[in-house]
């Protein structure tokens, strides 16, 4: 056994347990949208999270949230439905589960100014608020890709449109926040798929 078939393994007893709830949400394509979305999930762990803006006005995400009893996953949708966000419950379809979760995203036309960063999160509750918190109200999240691959820290993927006037403020929203990140926006597969 490796620590593929492993990570393999531990999903599979994910979805075999049904532990795990999977949700399209509609959400407003404007700033702190996202933040309200974060905000509505709570202290709830959120074991994955897709998107890429590639509309105007919506936006289209891909949460995975871990659930104790199979009916919490009708909870939540209702909840996100009350609160104004249109829902699927994913949660019991086999294409979402095994393809869809990992193609979520590719090029977009309005990913204007976007820097695209890899950044290590300690895996606790409020580090994503504590990094959306943070940002500047101005820039866009245009690209967030997590998943929850049980180790200390989540790996995620983020891109924000920040205008080449903001680049010191930028700078030191990285510095003020120290989670470790590398700039992606020069890297070549950036630029092939998703650029």
């Amino acid at each position: 056994m490796n620590f593929d078939r492993l990570r393999f393994v531990a999903e599979r007893a994910e979805f075999g347990e049904q532990r795990e709830a999977l949700f399209a949400v509609t959400i407003p394509e404007e700033r702190g949208s996202f933040k309200g979305f974060c905000e509505l999930v709570g202290p709830r762990s959120v074991t994955e999270f897709n998107y890429r803006i590639s509309h105007e006005s919506i936006a289209h995400v891909f949460v995975g949230v871990a659930i104790a009893r199979r009916d919490e996953a009708d909870k939540i949708e209702r909840s996100f439905v009350k609160h104004g966000f249109a829902t699927v419950n994913l949660t019991d379809d086999e294409l979402a589960k095994e393809h869809v979760r990992h193609m979520v995203g590719g090029r977009s036309e309005l990913a204007n100014d976007e820097r695209l960063y890899r950044f290590e999160f300690p895996e606790r509750p409020g580090a994503l608020m504590r990094f959306l918190s943070a940002m500047h109200p101005g820039w866009n999240i245009s690209l967030f890709h997590y998943r929850n691959q049980g180790a200390d820290y989540g790996r995620i993927l983020v891109g924000i449109q920040v205008p080449k006037a903001d680049k010191k403020a930028f700078k030191d929203f990285l510095a003020s926040l120290a989670y470790p990140c590398v700039d992606e926006t020069d890297n070549p597969v950036y630029r092939l798929f998703l650029r």
